[in-house]
């Protein structure tokens, strides 16, 4: 599902995935939902936080 992403995924990777808009990923990133972390002004979030976020979201 994530062979296409790499292990550092960027908001708009994570947008693709998650069918979602730029301004709801950065509503997970700040209210923790998902973890993340800025590197100068670029969100780099880690697959495996995307992948822990659906599980948890789909009650796995």
């Amino acid at each position: 599902m994530f062979e296409n992403y790499n292990d550092l995924m960027i908001i708009e990777d994570v947008c693709e995935v998650l069918h979602m808009s730029r301004n709801g990923v950065y509503a997970l990133l700040k209210n923790g939902e998902l973890k993340g972390f800025q590197q100068g002004r670029i969100w780099k979030i880690p697959k495996a936080a995307v992948v822990e976020y659906i599980m948890q979201k789909s009650g796995l």
